[in-house]
């Protein structure tokens, strides 16, 4: 299923909301450390998107969702629902935000370790996935198969030997938060729907240290790995073009 044409009005909408969206990670990797629980996290994100003449789109109807943005820690891989949990050094945290501006949506997500550098299976884990994100984006070369992205993002992975979550997927993103196409973190290259340019679209590869399980918690929002092993989760937003892919999300 293909998107509806966007404005020139529409994408430069995304644009800016993209950079208020990385304007708000850049303070957040500052302000974030041990002893800060996630609903502290959850408020200070809450008064950058007001102050920043934006809208939290997970509090809007479309949404629904208990927090302005997602937190999900350690074995939790997406939508995790800020709690009072306290930070502590050396937790590998997720963060998920989705901002209106302008009417028009973008998402983004990445994964850090709390007051340290990442290590071990912790950098092991957060690298790849993370590698796996921009392979996915260079694979994109103008016009191009949904499936084209997919098999770029499952071979990091697979090489890196993390399991993937295959039951959440990347997607369209713009006038609404999920629109078509689908973008798994795994397929065939030449198949599925052609992106065309103009498209815009969220990336987000999902992986886990262990077992390719997962699980949704009792709030019926915060998915886990089943196996209580480590996940990482890292996303932009990018508009295709004539020859290549714009991110959208960053500054």
């Amino acid at each position: 299923m293909t998107q509806p044409v966007k404005t020139a009005a529409q994408i430069e909408a995304m644009r800016e909301g993209g950079k208020l969206l990385a304007a708000i990670y850049d303070g957040l990797k500052k302000i974030v450390h041990a002893g800060m629980s996630e609903l502290e996290v959850d408020a200070w994100v809450a008064k950058e998107i007001k102050r920043l003449g934006a809208v939290a789109t997970y509090k809007t109807d479309e949404v629904n969702f208990p927090g302005v943005i997602c937190i999900s820690t350690n074995d939790e891989i997406v939508h995790g629902v800020p709690t009072d949990y306290i930070f502590e050094k050396g937790d590998v945290a997720s963060f998920d935000l989705v901002i209106t501006y302008k009417g028009m949506k973008t998402d983004a997500a990445f994964t850090m370790v709390i007051d340290d550098k990442p290590t071990g299976v912790k950098k092991h884990l957060i690298n790849a996935t993370e590698r796996s994100l921009y392979a996915g984006i260079d694979a994109i070369k103008g016009p191009t198969h949904t499936g084209d992205i997919s098999a770029a993002v499952e071979k990091v992975l697979t090489d890196a030997k993390l399991g993937i979550v295959r039951e959440l997927v990347g997607h369209g993103v713009g006038e609404e938060m999920h629109m078509p196409p689908e973008i798994p973190n795994y397929g065939r290259k030449g198949t599925g729907v052609l992106l065309r340019p103009g498209d815009t679209i969220a990336i987000e590869p999902m992986a886990m240290l262990g077992k390719e399980r997962i699980a949704t918690d009792a709030d019926g929002w915060t998915i886990r790995t089943r196996d209580g092993s480590l996940a990482a989760h890292f996303e932009h937003t990018v508009l295709i073009t004539e020859n290549g892919a714009e991110i959208l999300t960053q500054l």
